[in-house]
């Protein structure tokens, strides 16, 4: 009898990245920061605190957090508490308490918003048993280990990662990038049936694309496409932003 063929998910998943492909940091700047909560603190302060409430409600609605919508309406109720006692009190020192206490929280508020995704640990080594030989979770396992190469390869070399086609599922290649899709060129058909997503979601990225926007990082996706925070983890399994 001929002996079986070995799975192919099971080789890939012991290919480990080239040595000389490094990833590369995200990148950052005054409109990404901006963008990505900066603008909470300019709300703030130029409103003097009476505009405290706004990040906070927008934050709510990012995260869908119950700590988040009581952060809201304690901010709100404390905005409308001023109004009220305006004219019997002098609420200046109190408006610019309300200023101070705002600002400060704003910057841990943005952290928690705009945090990127923590570090995946092993959860699916103890899925494999003793003897790791569950097909299943072997080829989830290789076709993660073959988008976090290809990321690398694309974040060090972008014009090799074009020609390869990585991110780009849609058009014929031979490479395998574990399941990826480039958000800075990828259709939007591609984009909503690799994530996951609903198809109005992939629009809006295309439309913001289509604007003149070059994402720089995924992250960027969910500031300037706005994409609903539930989605966020399922777009950063499977997205890929190649430059240029």
């Amino acid at each position: 009898m001929n002996a079986p063929m070995p799975d192919p998910h099971l080789r890939q998943a012991r290919v480990s990245a080239p040595a000389s492909v490094a990833p590369a940091g995200p990148r950052s700047g005054p409109v990404s920061w901006f963008l990505r909560g900066g603008w909470y603190l300019f709300v703030i302060v130029l409103s003097l605190g009476m505009l405290s409430f706004v990040p906070f409600v927008h934050a709510a609605l990012r995260t869908r957090r119950p700590l988040m919508w009581l952060w809201a309406t304690l901010y709100t109720a404390a905005v409308v508490a001023l109004f009220l006692v305006t004219g019997t009190v002098d609420v200046g020192g109190m408006a610019i308490g309300l200023t101070i206490i705002a600002a400060v929280h704003s910057v841990v508020l943005r952290r928690q918003v705009w945090s990127s995704a923590p570090a995946r640990s092993e959860p699916a080594t103890a899925a494999l048993g003793p003897a790791g030989t569950d097909p299943a979770v072997a080829a989830v396992l290789a076709a993660r280990a073959r988008r976090d190469e290809a990321r690398r390869l694309a974040a060090a070399d972008p014009q090799m990662a074009r020609e390869l086609r990585i991110g780009r599922p849609d058009l014929p290649r031979d490479y395998d990038d574990g399941g990826l899709v480039d958000l800075n060129s990828a259709p939007p058909h591609a984009i909503a049936n690799t994530c996951g997503t609903e198809i109005g979601v992939a629009a809006r990225i295309a439309d913001v694309r289509a604007a003149g926007v070059v994402f720089a990082t995924v992250e960027d996706v969910f500031s300037f496409a706005d994409v609903p925070y539930p989605l966020w983890d399922r777009i950063r399994e499977r997205a890929v932003v190649i430059a240029g």
